[in-house]
C-alpha cells in the first residue's frame, strides 16, 4: 500500500499534466495550497491507474506474440549445446534474445534493400546480405564468443537497419528539394560505410578460424616431415647392414 502511494506521488509530481493542473488550481482558480495538492493527487491517481492498465494490456499483447513465445522454449539438445559451451541459464536467454533481434534486423535490411535500386546496388556491391547471414550462422555456432561481436550486434547492424529505413522514408517524399537529394546521397554514403564496417566485423570474427587452420596445417606438416624423416632413416642402409 505504501509503495503504491509513493509511486502515485512520484508519478503525480513528475507528470506535466498534473503540474499544470496544480498551477491552474492554485493561481487561476485561487484554491488554497492544501486543496490544490489534494485535487492534483486525485488527478495523478487517476492518470497513474490508467497508465498502469495500458502497460498491462500492452505487456499482455507482447506475451501473446508467437515469436516471443518461441523464445521461452529451448530444445533439450540445444540447451545441452549451450551448457557444453559454458553458458548459464541467464546467458542462454540473453544470447537467444539477442540473436532473435539480430535475425529480424537482417531480414529487415534485406527487405529494405530490395525496395530501391540505389540501396540494392550498395548492398549487392558489398555482398552484405550474404555476409550478414553467414555471420549470424557462425555466431549461433559459437555462443561463447558473443562478447566479441558487441559492436556488430548492438551498433552496426541496428544502425544499418535504421539507415535503410530512413532512406526509404525520405525517398517516399512526393516532392524533393535539393536538400532532400543531398540527404539521400549522404544517407547512401553512410549505408555504404556501415556495410564496410560490418564486413570488417565479420573478417575479424572469422580470423579465429583462419588462425586455427594455420595451426592445423603447421601440425600436419610437422607430422608429415617427421614421418618422412622416419621413413628416410629406415630406408637408408647403414654400414653395419652391408
Amino acid at each position: 500500500m505504501l509503495k503504491t502511494i509513493k509511486a502515485i506521488t512520484i508519478f503525480t509530481f513528475s507528470n506535466v499534466t498534473c503540474l499544470i493542473s496544480l498551477a491552474v488550481l492554485f493561481f487561476i482558480f485561487d484554491f488554497d495550497a492544501i486543496s490544490s495538492l489534494v485535487l492534483t493527487l486525485i488527478l495523478g491517481s487517476f492518470l497513474f491507474s490508467r497508465t498502469t492498465n495500458q502497460r498491462r494490456r500492452t505487456n499482455g499483447k507482447k506475451r501473446k506474440d508467437p515469436r516471443s513465445n518461441n523464445l521461452t522454449r529451448v530444445s533439450p539438445e540445444k540447451e545441452a549445446f549451450y551448457r557444453e559451451m559454458g553458458l548459464t541459464k541467464e546467458e542462454m536467454n540473453l544470447f537467444r534474445s539477442t540473436m532473435h533481434t539480430a535475425r529480424e534486423q537482417i531480414y529487415a535490411v534485406e527487405a529494405n534493400s530490395k525496395q530501391r535500386n540505389k540501396l540494392k546496388a550498395i548492398i549487392t556491391r558489398n555482398n552484405t546480405i550474404a555476409i550478414l547471414k553467414d555471420f549470424f550462422r557462425h555466431i549461433v555456432e559459437q555462443p561463447q564468443r558473443l562478447h566479441e561481436v558487441n559492436k556488430f550486434l548492438y551498433t552496426h547492424l541496428p544502425n544499418l537497419k535504421e539507415l535503410t529505413e530512413q532512406y526509404l522514408e525520405i525517398d517516399q517524399h512526393v516532392a524533393k528539394s535539393k536538400e532532400t537529394y543531398q540527404a539521400l546521397d549522404k544517407c547512401a554514403e553512410t549505408i555504404d560505410d556501415m556495410c564496410i564496417l560490418i564486413k570488417d566485423d565479420y573478417l575479424a570474427f572469422m580470423a579465429n578460424d583462419i588462425d586455427n587452420m594455420d595451426v592445423e596445417i603447421e601440425l600436419a606438416n610437422h607430422v608429415i616431415n617427421s614421418h618422412n624423416g622416419e621413413n628416410k632413416t629406415v630406408l637408408e642402409p647403414s654400414e653395419n647392414e652391408i
